[in-house]
């Protein structure tokens, strides 16, 4: 049985405590009227925007389950794609493949239409082949190292009816150290300067060619002798343990030049 307060602080604690709850069963009275004013206003918008986000988040994952299974499926069709194309059937390639580059964009659409490029040179139709490469080269929505691939394809495919200043001019941004494209590109721009007499500038390149380890060996001594033939050292000197250069060392001097450069240089 509750204790009756019976001194005057036991009266003003029992009143505080009293005071206490009548104010919590106040609130909590207002906080529901007016959760229940709120949903009668925006009840109906409430709901509508609760069933639009589930709406997005369901679409957003329908979304990539259906990208995931273009992809697989995209991937399959590069894979039959690749050995029909090395099969020499070409026209197996283009029925698989033209489905690809109608439908899907950026890398899939992209890889499609280099392959098939690559099918239009092997049957010697240079300007189809040549307008693919420009046109994946062109688009900015599709990844840089596709873009870059298309250009040097490009350029390399047409280089015989290129003016050599074109040359360089599509291929200078690639031709430099750490480029993946360096070796390619630097090589055909080396070319191009020796055509327009600009044996100063095609020197270096070979050699910066000759000197990197991440390009082909066969490119590298390729690019040791084009440097050789415009009078460019492209062989680091051998050393000792002071660092002083041996004396003797065989220099790339000694090595037989390419006929067609030789023609070349001659010629300027």
């Amino acid at each position: 049985m509750a204790l009756i307060p019976t001194t005057p602080n036991d009266k003003a604690a029992a009143a505080k405590a009293q005071g206490q709850i009548f104010q919590r069963e106040v609130d909590d009275a207002m906080r529901q009227d007016r959760m229940e004013d709120f949903f009668k206003r925006y009840g109906v918008a409430v709901a509508v925007l609760v069933v639009a986000i589930l709406a997005a988040i369901g679409g957003f994952f329908f979304w990539k389950h259906e990208q995931t299974k273009a992809r697989d499926a995209n991937a399959e069709v590069f894979v039959q794609a690749l050995d029909s194309l090395q099969a020499g059937n070409f026209d197996d390639v283009k029925k698989k493949l033209g489905p690809v580059v109608d439908k899907a964009d950026g890398a899939s659409g992209a890889s499609a239409k280099l392959l098939l490029a690559d099918v239009a040179l092997k049957q010697n139709r240079l300007a189809d082949a040549v307008k693919m490469y420009d046109a994946v080269a062109a688009d900015t929505g599709v990844p840089q190292p596709l873009r870059d691939l298309a250009t040097v394809r490009s350029v390399a495919a047409n280089y015989d009816t290129l003016k050599p200043q074109a040359v360089v001019d599509r291929l200078k941004p690639l031709a430099q150290p750490g480029n993946p494209w360096f070796g390619a590109a630097g090589e055909m721009i080396g070319a191009a300067y020796v055509a327009q007499g600009k044996k100063d500038l095609a020197g270096p390149i070979f050699a910066e060619i000759a000197k990197d380890e991440t390009q082909p060996d066969s490119l590298r001594n390729r690019a040791r002798q084009l440097a050789s033939v415009l009078g460019v050292d492209a062989v680091d000197p051998v050393v000792d343990a002071d660092g002083k250069p041996l004396p003797n060392t065989p220099t790339v001097s000694a090595m037989p030049a390419p006929a067609a450069v030789s023609s070349a240089a001659a010629a300027q």
